[in-house]
């Protein structure tokens, strides 16, 4: 039985993409006591909120994933929004904690909190060699003060709090709503409708020149939770696959896949954001035995087939 099993959890943001995934795997190694948050009962940007859940809950272990996110459209029209709310989970959560003696505290990053233009893969040791990229740079940057309060807090007050930072992640259950999603799951939608609506063509945003690395959502799931019962250090920790694809060829790839025929347009006008991003994760590796397992075209179309299957059931357009 996992050491997990005995303790009781708390998961911020379990009812959604990634916390699905992690809330099923604690469930799969023993896990009985896991409260999971509902943003209508817990406004975790108020205080009091964050106070009564930890009363309410009295966990052990909480493991940190409710985070206010989108893709690149959204993060450059509201990013007083997303600075905001994410300040204040962070930091209210873990002081709290804190105050609370956990046993433990997980906070989840975010590639976005990396400079803009750093060597590719990223190391840990990089995350403060420059400023982020700059549409999604107040996201990364309220992120990234989780970190800088965990660390303080391990040395000041011995708080067991530790900072990971997953790549760019997809799978089945992500966003689909074209007014906040990421990549893949725009470009999904985006092919599927034109497929459906016979239209001979798709626009994307940028050149297509820019690269990314991907994760599975139940890589990431697996390796959080490695993380949550095997690593207790002061240094911040990569969650990524090693895969890198650049934009223009991703766009293809879902094409195939969706049985999208037509002709892809560059909209130039449009950002590309951050140049490449593509994670050194053999800390991950070396500390906790954490290595995707999921091949990234056999991901794609698990997740196609689940968007599929959604708009069939009328459960998403």
């Amino acid at each position: 039985m996992s050491w997990l099993a005995t303790k009781r959890l708390l998961v911020t943001g379990g009812a959604g993409f990634l916390g699905k995934h992690v809330v099923q795997k604690l469930r799969e190694r023993g896990c009985r006591e896991i409260f999971v948050p509902q943003s209508k009962d817990y406004n975790l940007v108020e205080l009091e909120a964050v106070k009564r859940l930890y009363q309410d809950c009295k966990p052990d272990i909480v493991i940190h994933l409710a985070a206010k996110v989108g893709g690149i459209g959204i993060t450059k029209k509201k990013p007083g929004e997303f600075f905001y709310k994410n300040l204040m989970m962070g930091v209210q959560m873990m002081e709290q904690g804190r105050l609370f003696e956990l046993e433990k505290f997980v906070a989840i990053g975010t590639v976005c909190a990396y400079p803009k233009y750093i060597p590719a893969p990223f190391k840990e040791e990089d995350l403060w060699n420059g400023y982020p990229e700059e549409t999604n740079a107040p996201y990364g940057l309220a992120k990234k003060m989780t970190l800088v309060q965990a660390q303080a807090y391990r040395l000041q007050y011995g708080f067991n709090a530790i900072y990971l930072l997953p790549v760019n992640l997809y799978g089945p259950g992500d966003n689909f709503d074209p007014e906040s999603s990421h990549a893949i799951p725009a470009l999904i939608k985006r092919c599927i409708d034109a497929v459906e609506n016979n239209e001979r063509e798709i626009v994307v945003w940028g050149t297509g020149k820019p690269t990314r690395e991907y994760l599975y959502v139940e890589d990431a799931a697996e390796g959080i939770l490695l993380a949550t019962e095997y690593y207790n250090k002061i240094d911040p920790v990569n969650l990524g696959s090693g895969f890198e694809i650049s934009i223009r060829d991703l766009v293809s790839l879902i094409a195939k896949l969706t049985g999208f025929k037509g002709q892809i347009t560059w909209d130039t006008s449009r950002p590309d954001g951050q140049p490449r991003r593509l994670f050194d994760s053999s800390k991950a590796e070396k500390e906790f035995a954490f290595k995707a397992k999921t091949n990234f075209e056999e991901g794609l179309r698990k997740t196609i087939e689940w968007y599929k299957e959604q708009r069939t059931k009328g459960l998403l357009k």
